[in-house]
């Protein structure tokens, strides 16, 4: 008898059946893998560019957090292409705890929106998107350069999953 293959990868996360414990549950899930992903990657190897772009994986992280602040938070970011790029005085600790700053602070705005279709209340003289449109596109943004860390990683060191 053959034994059963055991799963390398972090399973989906088992969120509760309302829209918003769903949509909330991947992307925290989508949250935790790229910041692992940053976390266990050793110096200088998280900030080596790995393909032509420049794209790094602490690069990767700095924009999510450039990202999350702008959907939830309303801060403004008029260079998106540099929110890619890490200086000199770019730690991982410092862009570590920086996104999960972010994340934290988006969290406490959800908590308080609990209504999907009313916008996200942003401290400024914009107003935000719904909440439901906010979340959508931080799953999607996240989602894809989870994707990305995903190759990076693999190229740096053959590690592969969540």
């Amino acid at each position: 008898m053959i034994a059963p293959r055991r799963r390398r990868d972090t399973p989906p996360p088992r969120t509760g059946k309302a829209e918003a414990d769903v949509l909330r549950g991947f992307l925290d899930y989508l949250r935790e893998s790229i910041a692992t992903k940053v976390e266990t990657t050793p110096e200088p190897d998280i900030r080596t560019a790995q393909v032509p772009t420049g794209t790094s994986l602490l690069g990767l992280l700095k924009h999510l957090a450039h990202v999350e602040e702008a959907t939830f938070l309303g801060h403004k970011t008029t260079n998106w292409p540099s929110t890619f790029h890490c200086t000199a005085t770019d730690t991982r600790d410092s862009i570590v705890a920086r996104y999960r700053t972010a994340v934290k602070r988006a969290n406490m705005v959800l908590d308080e929106n609990t209504d999907l279709s009313e916008p996200v209340p942003y401290n400024n003289d914009r107003p935000g998107p719904t909440a439901r449109w906010a979340l959508a596109h931080m799953i999607e943004e996240t989602g894809r350069h989870a994707g990305h860390a995903d190759i990076l990683r693999e190229l740096i060191d053959g590690t592969t999953g969540r």
